[in-house]
């Protein structure tokens, strides 16, 4: 935990940067991280990776990881994976091990699927929207803390995603996330083309609607320009529905960074190498990956509320039912 205070304490903010209601500041530091390891997308691109479901029948909250390299291999917390018998997104951020296979714990963003598409898994250029990604962040370390594995509440993610699809008008017949991007490319990717981020920059803090905040900070600035378009693509899409927010100064930025410091830290071995860090403090949540005295990412969320009944607390249970549901939808 001293680890992420310290990489905390020398961040500087830069100016922020707006664009139709999401709002930017960058994180830059003289702390340079120098963790080798490959990203997903390359690993997948250089046949050196292999994702695939657990079972020939599957298992929703987990996938299998092949890493065929000499290096590890970093899954970043809601990196989307599209294939096999559904899509998932990432539950948390992981280091996997070089020439090693590991499973990771994930959740469904598809719930109207369970066949086949192909035998493997892909990654796309986008990450869950930002506010999915803070209510699974929120559940995935309730549950680290009461001693569970890292699961999310499933049933919230369907409940979450449904809502932002009715918003946005973007349904799909199997209920896929991915709709939602994909009906909203173009005013996506002009958030994409509005908002860049300088050469030294390893993080930012995303300011949207109501004052919600979100922080995504990485041990270098390569990781950070690999993923800083699908973030602001995930931000980006919990402003559509409510353009005019998201202004936020300096001082509440700074004010966001202090709280995270002055939270609850609890620490367990993480899925893969290294540390995985949980921090709850005044109003946010928040979760870190720690290999070798290196923060190798941080993410961070003003905390969201519990809006929702949740008749099933893994979710799991309806899951028939709510596939046969979304099929009726787009039948009738």
């Amino acid at each position: 935990m001293n680890h992420v205070k310290t990489a905390l304490a020398e961040l500087k903010l830069g100016e922020p940067a707006t664009h139709q209601g999401l709002t930017v500041i960058p994180l830059a530091s003289e702390l340079g991280g120098t963790l080798e390891y490959m990203l997903l997308e390359d690993g997948l691109d250089r046949d050196l990776v292999t994702i695939r479901e657990v079972s020939e029948g599957g298992s929703v909250p987990e996938l299998t990881v092949e890493n065929r390299s000499r290096l590890p291999l970093l899954i970043v917390d809601g990196e989307e994976l599209v294939g096999a018998k559904q899509n998932r997104v990432a539950n948390l951020t992981m280091l996997i091990p070089a020439a090693k296979t590991t499973d990771i714990p994930v959740s469904c963003v598809e719930a109207g699927r369970w066949s086949y598409s192909k035998r493997d898994f892909g990654v796309t250029d986008r990450v869950q929207n930002a506010r999915g990604r803070a209510e699974k962040l929120q559940d995935v370390r309730e549950s680290i803390r009461m001693g569970s594995a890292p699961r999310s509440d499933q049933g919230r993610v369907w409940a979450s995603l449904e809502e932002e699809a009715d918003a946005l008008e973007a349904h799909s017949p199997t209920g896929a996330m991915s709709e939602i991007f994909e009906r909203h490319a173009r005013a996506l990717d002009d958030f994409v083309n509005s908002l860049e981020a300088a050469r030294d920059q390893i993080g930012a803090i995303f300011a949207m609607e109501r004052g919600r905040i979100g922080l995504d900070l990485f041990d270098k600035a390569s990781t950070f320009a690999a993923f800083f378009p699908k973030l602001v693509r995930s931000y980006a899409v919990d402003t559509l529905r409510r353009p005019r927010g998201g202004n936020s100064s300096r001082d509440a930025a700074a004010a966001f960074l202090q709280s995270i410091v002055e939270g609850d830290y609890d620490d367990h071995p993480a899925v893969g190498l290294g540390t995985d860090v949980g921090i709850v403090g005044d109003g946010l949540v928040a979760g870190a990956l720690v290999n070798h005295d290196t923060v190798v990412h941080l993410t961070a969320f003003s905390e969201p509320g519990r809006h929702r009944e949740r008749a099933d607390r893994t979710g799991y249970a309806p899951y028939r039912s709510r596939r046969e549901s979304l099929r009726r939808r787009y039948v009738d």
